[in-house]
């Protein structure tokens, strides 16, 4: 909101310094965007429309500097019959005030215009520019229509009917339907209620008989109608936060004061004010006890009423504090606790001691989640991972990569396409990190993410993602060589071995987003928890660059976090290590190799880790050449080499039956550590 602070000063009584009247309003909590001459830009959220306006920042000026509010110049109603008969059809509408002036259309005084620009708005002529600079200094939206324009002297507020079509101002063709609010004459609609005006009924040069409106809208409504007819607009603004309803009038007496001033108009009869259920009258309480206890400080009885009344509340005192009736301006002002901030704001919330909150009961333990969470973030932080947090809405077309139609969940009111669609993957939104970063010339990115993903059939679900690209880094001994799926499958195992879940990598059919022949599922007792895998699609990144990502459920791991692994001493006795190489189908996984080979094994065998995969010449078509390191340790003694032949004989055995393996050359080597 610009306000310039000479527009400020003909309310209130305020320094002419600019800089000092930003530093104090700030420190009743209104953010300063811009300073620049003249001109404060304050930035309003968007719970105070009443500060939507040149007016309502003198209110809050008046109560920080405790000096005078000074009322605008109004022209009181005059007496007669409405010229234009005026109806309100549809609740979306609660008040509709209007009146008939004549007119005399040409270019705006220069003060008039010069305030417009200062506040950001293009002056067009002095009927539409009193308009707007009455929205601008009161916060009231208004409209001007062309008598001669509208379809008999009578106008009715209405939902539109379907297919109706409105040219606005803009001078774009619109297509409205039945959830749209419209002011229209007896034929058509001439303007979209609480958004903007027709173009067909607009002021003109040639204008010489105006009617002037000004009322409330439901901001849902106008909200909802903003968005489906992409139109945001100053008026649109002020009405989906919620304007004054008790404003419309008292706008339109400061419309007819400048008509007069200016020498624009004369005002022909009486306002017709539309107004068929008056809002009633409301009243908070405020407790001194309350106040203090929730301010953590005392405030004096007499500074709690200057500044309240300054404000624009009138207070009523009472033995244990004060019963104050708020004004119809302030929607955002519902129970005690936001008087108390009005009086905080004002009374300096730097003035309050600093003191610790006493406990009076010990704090509810945590979410067993955020315990997982926590252990899963130290734990691959500790991995060289980086975490990122990102957007739970992501495009639909996006995320139709990572998931079928039917297992999306759209949102119904986006903000904008950009975010149509609750993530049903974590690596959409880490892959857009990802080229973030390599844009930016880094080499290797590792991130990581923990969060929520959404699918109409398995409802909300935690799970931990990674995606991973560029080098290892530098070994003493040389280059390490380039992330690649052992890197993104030793994360998944990092996962698993830190929860001590076995998870099983069997083959991803499913998993069309990943590069075929490098994409797992990780499974969990048989039911699939998660995958890994090189990522066909690489957005925002070169055609060269190589992604390898992952996800695992954490739901399904465990509802609270990992429990502490015991430290085991280091082995008393030397190890054993066989070296075997099999003969096997190409397409049976490694995981159900080392299923056969833990299976049949004794106890004493402590790894089993695949070094070796050669197919091609010399190999039947189909097969594929595996070696395996199989190492075997006793826990109270030195195994023999019979014992360990032993072992690897039944090892074998079982693979040729179960698997048709054929060993090349028996046993490759024997080694003891």
């Amino acid at each position: 909101m610009k306000v310039p602070l000479s527009w400020l000063r003909e309310f209130a009584d305020v320094p002419a310094d600019p800089a000092a009247v930003s530093a104090r309003m700030a420190s009743c909590g209104f953010a300063v965007e811009d300073l620049t001459g003249d001109v404060i830009d304050f930035e309003i959220t968007a719970n105070r429309p009443d500060c939507l306006s040149v007016y309502g920042m003198a209110r809050e000026a008046a109560a920080a500097f405790n000096v005078d509010l000074k009322a605008p110049e109004l022209v009181p109603t005059p007496d007669g019959a409405a010229a234009v008969k005026v109806s309100i059809g549809d609740p979306g509408c609660a008040r509709y005030a209007l009146f008939v002036a004549d007119v005399t259309v040409g270019p705006s005084p220069e003060w008039l215009a010069a305030r417009l620009t200062a506040a950001g708005v293009r002056p067009i002529n002095n009927v539409v520019d009193i308009s707007n600079y009455v929205m601008i200094e009161l916060g009231h939206p208004m409209h001007a229509f062309d008598v001669a324009k509208l379809g008999g002297p009578e106008i009715h507020v209405r939902r539109a009917r379907a297919g109706e079509k409105l040219k606005t101002l803009d001078g774009h063709d619109r297509t409205l339907d039945e959830t749209m609010l419209v002011i229209a004459d007896k034929d058509k609609a001439v303007a979209i209620a609480g958004v903007m005006g027709g173009a067909d009924s607009e002021v003109s040069a040639g204008t010489t008989r105006i009617a002037v409106e000004s009322a409330w809208f439901q901001p849902a409504s106008v909200r909802a109608t903003s968005k489906r007819v992409g139109l945001k607009t100053e008026a649109s603004i002020r009405f989906e936060r919620g304007a004054d309803l008790g404003a419309p009038v008292r706008a339109l007496a400061r419309v007819r004061a400048l008509l007069q001033k200016t020498g624009a108009g004369r005002v022909v009869g009486p306002v017709c004010d539309v107004f068929p259920h008056p809002a009633p009258a409301r009243t908070i309480g405020l407790g001194r006890a309350h106040l203090a206890r929730l301010l953590g400080d005392t405030v004096p009885d007499g500074d709690v009423e200057r500044i309240l009344t300054k404000l624009g509340f009138a207070l009523t005192a009472g033995s244990q504090g004060w019963s104050a009736g708020v004004p119809s301006f302030r929607i955002d002002v519902m129970r005690e606790a936001d008087l108390i901030e009005d009086v905080g704001r004002h009374w300096g919330f730097d003035r309050i001691p600093a003191t610790f909150p006493a406990l009076r009961t010990a704090p509810r333990p945590s979410f067993p989640g955020v315990a997982r969470a926590r252990a899963v973030r130290r734990l691959l932080c500790g991995a060289g991972l980086q975490e990122a947090v990102t957007f739970t809405f992501i495009e639909d077309a996006w995320a139709a990569t990572f998931a079928p139609e039917g297992d999306r969940v759209a949102l119904t009111n986006p903000l904008s396409e950009k975010f149509a669609t609750l993530r049903p993957s974590l690596t959409p939104g880490l892959v857009d990190s990802l080229a973030h970063s390599r844009r930016r010339e880094s080499e290797t990115v590792q991130l990581f993410e923990i969060g929520t993903v959404f699918s109409p059939t398995a409802g909300e679900r935690q799970r931990v993602g990674w995606v991973l690209t560029g080098s290892r880094g530098h070994h003493w001994s040389g280059y390490a060589g380039p992330l690649g799926f052992t890197d993104t499958k030793g994360i998944a195992a990092l996962l698993a071995t830190t929860f001590s879940r076995d998870i099983d990598v069997a083959q991803g059919p499913d998993l069309p987003w990943c590069v075929e022949g490098r994409r797992a599922r990780l499974v969990l007792a048989g039911a699939p928890v998660g995958w890994i895998g090189q990522l066909q699609t690489t957005r925002g990144l070169a055609a060269g660059d190589e992604v390898y990502a992952g996800e695992i459920d954490l739901d399904a791991l465990g509802a609270g976090a990992p429990a502490i692994q015991p430290i085991a001493p280091l082995p008393r006795y030397p190890s054993i290590v066989r070296d075997l190489s099999i003969v096997i189908s190409d397409r049976l996984p490694a995981a159900d190799v080392r299923g056969t080979i833990r299976r049949n094994a004794p106890a004493t065998l402590v790894t089993v880790r695949e070094f070796d995969r050669y197919q091609g010449r010399g190999m039947p078509a189909g097969q594929v050449s595996l070696s395996l390191r199989l190492t075997f340790r006793g826990a109270d003694r030195t195994l023999t080499d019979s014992e360990v032949q032993q072992a690897v004989d039944a090892i074998v055995a079982a693979l040729v039956r179960e698997h048709s393996a054929v060993l090349r050359g028996g046993s490759d080597g024997q080694r003891t550590e």
